[in-house]
């Protein structure tokens, strides 16, 4: 069974289900590999996440304004 990855580049921003603390749901992405360093666009705060885990909780991709929906991948 092929798994087909999200196509998440740097300086998207994604919306993930689970939002921060800070009430902001929005997170740029600084650096992609097994790792994922996102900034919240909410406060600020510099985060890194397994790939696996930010794969699961993306709801949408954001390129140059305009939303990716992830069912179309």
């Amino acid at each position: 069974m092929t798994v087909e990855r999200r196509r998440v580049q740097v300086g998207d921003v994604v919306v993930l289900r689970k939002g921060h603390p800070c009430g902001s749901d929005r997170w740029e992405v600084l650096r992609v590999g097994a790792d994922f360093r996102l900034r919240c666009l909410g406060c600020g705060r510099l985060v890194m996440l397994p790939r696996r885990k930010v794969e699961q909780r993306i709801r949408r991709i954001e390129r140059d304004g305009s939303p990716e929906s992830n069912t179309e991948e």
